[in-house]
């Protein structure tokens, strides 16, 4: 059996992340045997979001192990602490930004559905986000502008 202790977990920090998004994290869904979900511990410090407020195509669940985390969604938002878990359903009814608005760095666990196809939407920016399992280099990621609107025939003729 292959385990990961999430309060043990060392995060890592990439240095070409912009502020305000400076996340730690280490993704442990591997380091588990895990194929068809994805987990990750992200550590932020005061004044940190996670992402940009976004939904996608994939359900996610948040679990705060530590600090005061604030949740940005559809209705609002609200705080989690320490034990709060909630749940980002598939499409706009899940979109959410996470940020640590507290004093103290908050630490927590995001676990998803892992799709090769899939797709995420950022609606403060009008951006989407495609990713899939072609062979094909070009087409593995993609992000444009939503507004971009192509005929169906557009280079075809």
């Amino acid at each position: 059996m292959q385990t990961f202790n999430v309060f043990d977990a060392a995060v890592s920090y990439d240095p070409s992340d912009p502020e305000p998004y400076r996340a730690g994290s280490t993704r442990f869904g591997p380091a588990i045997g895990a194929r068809r979900m994805g987990a990750t511990v992200y550590e932020l410090r005061p004044g940190q979001p996670l992402c940009p407020y976004h939904y996608e195509s994939e359900e996610e669940w948040l679990l705060v192990l530590q600090g005061r985390l604030t949740v940005r969604h559809p209705e609002g938002e609200d705080v989690l602490g320490p034990g709060g878990v909630t749940a980002f359903p598939v499409g706009p009814a899940g979109a959410h930004k996470t940020t640590n608005d507290g004093t103290e760095t908050v630490r927590l666990v995001m676990l998803a559905t892992s799709d090769p196809v899939g797709y995420c939407v950022y609606p403060d920016s009008d951006k989407i986000a495609y990713w899939g399992d072609s062979s094909d280099e070009r087409d593995r990621f993609v992000r444009v502008r939503r507004q971009t609107r192509l005929d169906y025939y557009d280079g075809e003729l």
